[in-house]
């Protein structure tokens, strides 16, 4: 089944996932804006959605994990057409969108990214030269929620960059140490040289 209209969006709470994979046999990562404001401590701003980062080799566990969700899948992406996810199915490359609510009259909670490792390090979905030692992508806030490493979120951000994700960059920047800055730099150089967060970087 394909719909292209997705319906509403009621964003969990990051402590409603921590309660929901509790005990998940897989690492798993707030990501997108959220993830940036659990690295600054404070909200930044209103959100739409929530962005979850999990890893493609992990798939089938975390549709365990959400067994009983009607969880659909962006086909193709980027196209604002979703389908279900069928129980037991792999997705492919370039497939990586899913769309998760509790039932099929709830509106969207949870949004999950899936990336891709190889071995212990995690490779960017967008240009596999873009890489990171899966221990180094991990942060974890006081709450104990794990999030993304915001070096890693802002090179994401840096694709299309926004009013929002600009926000989120100045917000960010001051927290960055050198190793951060560096990782940063060398991603935008190898995807994006002119980007114009690279001066504010140096």
């Amino acid at each position: 089944m394909t719909s292209n209209d997705p319906g509403e969006w009621s964003p969990a709470q990051t402590s409603e996932l921590v309660q929901l994979f509790k005990g998940a046999d897989f690492p798993w990562w707030v990501a997108g804006g959220r993830a940036i404001e659990l690295a600054v401590g404070r909200e930044l701003r209103t959100h739409g959605d929530l962005d979850v980062l999990v890893l493609r080799r992990d798939q089938a566990q975390v549709q365990e994990s959400l067994s009983g969700w009607d969880l659909h899948v962006a086909d193709p992406p980027g196209t604002g057409k979703l389908r279900v996810w069928r129980y037991g199915e792999v997705l492919e490359e370039p497939l990586h969108d899913i769309w998760c609510r509790r039932t099929p009259d709830a509106p969207w909670s949870v949004q999950l990214m899936l990336d891709e490792a190889v071995g212990d390090e995690w490779v960017s979905r967008r240009d596999r030269r873009v890489r990171m030692p899966l221990a180094r992508l991990s942060r974890v806030a006081a709450d104990g929620t794990p999030y993304l490493a915001p070096e890693v979120q802002l090179f994401y951000k840096a694709k299309h960059t926004r009013e929002r994700d600009e926000v989120d960059f100045e917000a960010v920047l001051p927290l960055l140490d050198g190793d951060q800055r560096v990782w940063l730099l060398d991603a935008l150089a190898t995807t994006a040289p002119r980007h114009a967060w690279r001066q504010k970087l140096q």
